[in-house]
């Protein structure tokens, strides 16, 4: 019995297995084959159900993958890639009211989910509801280290006023998702946010100080040392000078206050020397690839050190260095 019950697991995780591989290639009608298969076995599965909704969402078929992931969501071992996969589907045919049900039941079930409440945020949005801002500055609260809602935020406050937050989550999220589409739209945002920021000659001028918010002022006093380096205008060469400046700023008045990640992470980048080829791989690349080609082609070495660096580590976040109060 044992023997059986053996195969039959390792029969059904090799099923599932050929349906994923299936999905990748985009044949969805033998991805359903097989998972339908392992589903026999294991009826109440929770990832075999997930699988085939999705499946039939990616093949279109949203009224079969609504009748297969409504169910699951209803049952007490739902995931949250469960509701994940409702509230997409219900997104896609504009469903909107149950969407957010879908998201409200699952942030309830799993209020630490990141993507939860990106999702939401991005369902929000699509209602037209600022509201979605709330969603996407909860998930960074109680999961840093999911990149998808900084992603957002700093696309959200890039449109608004806001000087401040659209550069730091923007900036966090180059580095939590380093080689993307998305990664390069929001290098486009940073350079064009910090040209935003000292728009003012004294950054602390227009601050609200209703907002109450000491990291921020912070933030603004360190950058304010810097003014008079953009005196001629923002570019690539000046935004350097400009960052470095802050960084000494930070350290010598600032740090022991309000110990952020992303500081103590440029720090250690200028401690290495490496902090040059960051700024580039940021900026260069967003101002000019064929400049930033030219620069590497330059600098082989110190692009290699960095790039080898990179690679080699994994940017982690803490949860207590949440410093917005939106």
């Amino acid at each position: 019995m044992l023997a059986v019950s053996g195969f039959a697991q390792q029969s059904t995780d090799s099923l599932q297995a050929s349906g994923r591989a299936y999905m990748r290639t985009g044949d969805w009608g033998n991805a359903i084959i097989m998972f339908n298969r392992a589903l026999q076995q294991k009826p109440k599965d929770i990832g075999l159900r997930n699988d085939i909704a999705y499946t039939y969402f990616l093949q279109r078929d949203f009224a079969k993958a609504l009748e297969t992931i409504k169910p699951v969501i209803e049952e007490k071992d739902a995931d949250v890639k469960s509701f994940q996969i409702a509230g997409t589907i219900y997104r896609a045919i504009e469903e909107l009211k149950e969407g957010d049900r879908a998201y409200t039941k699952g942030i309830k079930k799993f209020p630490e989910s990141g993507v939860l409440h990106s999702e939401y945020g991005e369902l929000l949005w699509q209602k037209k509801d600022a509201d979605a801002i709330i969603q996407w500055e909860k998930g960074i609260a109680v999961d840093p280290n999911y990149a998808g809602n900084y992603y957002h935020a700093c696309r959200f406050y890039y449109f608004t006023t806001d000087k401040i937050w659209s550069l730091i989550y923007g900036e966090l999220f180059v580095n939590l998702e380093s080689y993307t589409m998305r990664t390069a739209e929001i290098k486009h945002i940073l350079y064009d946010g910090y040209k935003k920021l000292f728009a003012s000659p004294d950054l602390l001028d227009n601050y609200d100080k209703k907002k109450k918010n000491e990291f921020e002022k912070a933030f603004l006093s360190s950058m304010n040392s810097e003014v008079k380096q953009v005196a001629s205008g923002i570019n690539p060469q000046t935004l350097l000078a400009v960052r470095k400046g802050f960084l000494q700023n930070w350290f010598t008045h600032n740090a022991a206050r309000f110990p952020f990640r992303l500081f103590e992470y440029q720090k250690q980048l200028t401690d290495a020397k490496m902090f040059d080829a960051y700024h580039e791989w940021i900026f260069g690349a967003a101002v000019s690839t064929e400049d930033y080609q030219q620069w590497k082609n330059k600098n082989p070495d110190a692009y290699q050190r960095f790039y080898d660096f990179q690679r080699g580590r994994v940017f982690k976040l803490p949860r207590r260095q949440y410093y917005q109060n939106p």
